[in-house]
């Protein structure tokens, strides 16, 4: 009896591993060797371009579509055309979810963030930065990481429109940090000068999120 028991359980946990791998070789695979120094820990590198998403969708016409800039700062509101007539970039960053997948030479179109500064007002005191988004999602990010030369406001991916799942019709992409840092929908940010933690972070994410640190959960949970 306990023979057949373990027999049959043995037999569960190979069907579970066969699965695993099954999924691994069809939506994930492991890094190439000439990859390897590319992907952090604990991250496989994603086939496709996987769309995670908590709760609903926001659809957000970019006629409709604002941004503000409010806090430690001058308020002000954009347009979408105004984001348009901005300086124009096209930039190629790796991609790092929490989630362990990665997705590497991700080709972007949009406004670095350097450049968008030249176009506000931002009071010294300011060291962190709360982004807001259309569904009622934020995230926080100290201003030192925010304005880093190699982050951007993505309206366009790989030459198409940036789609309502992957964020549009814009969001921030910030490579250097896990990928829920890259806020979605955004809409706004907020400067303070201490620390709000933004959803995520307020259950149980990490107040920072650094991809080769493992940076994924606080040392609250």
């Amino acid at each position: 009896m306990r023979c057949a028991h373990l027999c049959k359980l043995y037999s569960g946990l190979q069907s579970v591993t066969v699965e695993r791998e099954s999924m691994l070789g069809k939506f994930f695979r492991k890094p190439e060797l000439e990859n390897i120094d590319r992907v952090p820990p604990g991250q496989y590198l994603a086939n496709g371009f996987p769309v995670l998403t908590y709760g609903d969708t926001p659809s957000v016409s970019i006629e409709s579509w604002e941004f503000k800039v409010w806090g430690l700062a001058k308020p002000q509101t954009f347009t979408w055309s105004d984001f348009q007539a901005m300086p124009q970039s096209n930039f190629t960053a790796d991609f790092h979810c929490v989630t362990r997948w990665s997705k590497l030479d991700v080709q972007w179109t949009g406004v670095k963030v350097t450049d968008f500064m030249n176009y506000i007002e931002v009071d010294p005191k300011a060291l962190h930065v709360l982004e807001h988004c259309y569904g009622g999602y934020t995230t926080n990010i100290a201003i030192a990481d925010f304005l880093r030369e190699e982050n951007f406001f993505a309206h366009t991916v790989f030459g198409e429109p940036l789609s309502a799942d992957h964020g549009g019709p814009m969001r921030l992409v910030v490579p250097h940090l896990y990928a829920w840092k890259s806020a979605k929908w955004i809409n706004g940010l907020e400067f303070t000068e201490t620390e709000e933690l933004g959803f995520w972070e307020r259950n149980g994410y990490h107040q920072r999120g650094e991809p080769w640190a493992e940076e994924r959960y606080s040392g609250l949970f």
